[in-house]
């Protein structure tokens, strides 16, 4: 079974939502699905069916989180020397081909957030930054074709 890696913040999060799927939702979503019983007939009645897909749902994202969190690893974020990419560690890169800097946070797949600088260390891009240091380059694979990185800082 492979672990998950989180920060330990990341995984409270993840908690925190599977304890609110249990103690909230899943209570509405049955006292809805007890009011859609209150109408009557099952054949078209689109509340119960909507009540019941819903309660699919969240039985399903129960069980994931559950999954998630037992196999989850609370990596600490090293405050040590910056000098390789490791988890946890903020990268400023350089793209050679579009001249931008942008900056990443190298975290779990369930802590990414790319549009708020957060990947995951299992993505393309996470996977060839780590283990590199400051001046190093690395070529990724994109949809929109290979993009290369200069690595400017890490903190």
């Amino acid at each position: 079974m492979n672990k998950i890696p989180f920060t330990k913040e990341g995984l409270e999060k993840l908690k925190k939502e599977l304890k609110h799927l249990i103690s909230v939702e899943g209570p509405e979503n049955i006292r809805a699905i007890e009011e859609a019983r209150s109408h009557g007939d099952f054949s078209e009645n689109a509340e119960y069916d909507a009540a019941k897909e819903r309660q699919s749902f969240i039985r399903g994202k129960i069980n994931e989180l559950r999954s998630v969190i037992g196999r989850s690893e609370i990596i600490e974020i090293d405050d040590g020397p910056a000098d390789r990419v490791v988890f946890g560690r903020t990268v400023l890169l350089y793209n050679t081909q579009t001249d931008e800097e942008i900056e990443y946070q190298l975290l779990g797949p369930y802590e990414s957030e790319p549009e708020n600088g957060k990947i995951s260390v299992i993505s393309p891009l996470g996977q060839a930054l780590i283990g590199k240091e400051p001046g190093d380059e690395v070529k990724v694979r994109t949809p929109g074709g290979i993009q290369e990185y200069e690595i400017i800082e890490i903190r």
